[in-house]
């Protein structure tokens, strides 16, 4: 799947991100928009990764959905 998809259903995917990154609330998911880049520096800013960490993490995310 491409992100072009989730960033247009993010709404559908919201809980999905929620799940996999526990420490995401609403709001910050909402803040986000479908905005990879914006997700990937929540996942850094709430888990301490760097940005190549927070990237694979979302494109190992992406591949299972």
């Amino acid at each position: 799947m491409n992100w072009d998809r989730i960033e247009g259903n993010w709404k559908e995917f919201k809980g999905k991100a929620i799940t996999q990154w526990g420490r995401l609330t609403d709001d910050d998911v909402d803040r986000v928009a479908g905005k990879r880049t914006d997700l990937a520096g929540l996942i850094q800013q709430k888990y301490g990764k760097t940005r190549e960490e927070a990237e694979r993490e979302i494109d190992t995310w992406i591949s299972r959905h």
